[in-house]
């Protein structure tokens, strides 16, 4: 971990962006870096876990852990997910969590680095489903800043929820703003109320 925390620190001394906010946390949890406009965004946020010594795990599908450069991709913290039984990752991160290994969950929850009417749900629902906190952290062009916000627990309100992370990512707009999408989940347009 020293090694990735040295190539971190370079990168930021290099890097035309600064680091700013809170600390990461140290206990196990969902890290949402937004807004997803750039294939940049995936080197910004490893250089945040790799500072703060934190190991990462991203959500990736099943076939690449399956195939010749498994090993290597799950080295580097690639979780497969079997689409055809969701419910096995969130048991999979309550599992890890209990036994103690600590690490942030990295969630880009766009899904795309391109405009979108909604985010994808899933941070969502595996939060309340593990009980792992949220961290926000946002990327900015204009300020040049990756900033680590809040970590909030999700609840069964979710325009709640997304009222408070659309407050925080209001003043973010990507590394190319022209690509970024409101925070917003196809639930919270639902004709039923959300609870």
């Amino acid at each position: 971990m020293r090694i990735r925390r040295a190539l971190a620190d370079l990168g930021w001394w290099l890097s035309p962006y600064r680091l700013v906010g809170r600390p990461l946390p140290s206990e196990p949890g969902i890290f949402l870096g937004a807004p997803h406009t750039s294939n940049w965004d995936f080197v910004a946020f490893l250089g945040v876990a790799w500072h703060y010594e934190m190991p990462m795990k991203v959500l990736i599908k099943d076939s690449w852990v399956k195939g010749p450069a498994g090993p290597l991709i799950t080295a580097m913290g690639g979780v497969g997910v079997d689409r055809s039984r969701p419910s096995g990752l969130v048991e999979d991160l309550v599992h890890r969590a209990e036994r103690g290994e600590h690490f942030q969950l990295v969630i880009a929850p766009k899904g795309t680095r391109s405009p979108r009417d909604y985010w994808r749900s899933g941070f969502h629902r595996i939060a309340l489903g593990s009980g792992l906190p949220v961290t926000l952290a946002g990327i900015d062009h204009g300020r040049r800043e990756v900033e680590i916000g809040p970590t909030l627990m999700m609840s069964d309100d979710v325009r709640a929820d997304m009222a408070e992370i659309r407050a925080f990512y209001a003043r973010f707009g990507g590394v190319v703003p022209a690509r970024r999408s409101e925070p917003r989940l196809r639930e919270e347009d639902a004709d039923q109320p959300v609870r």
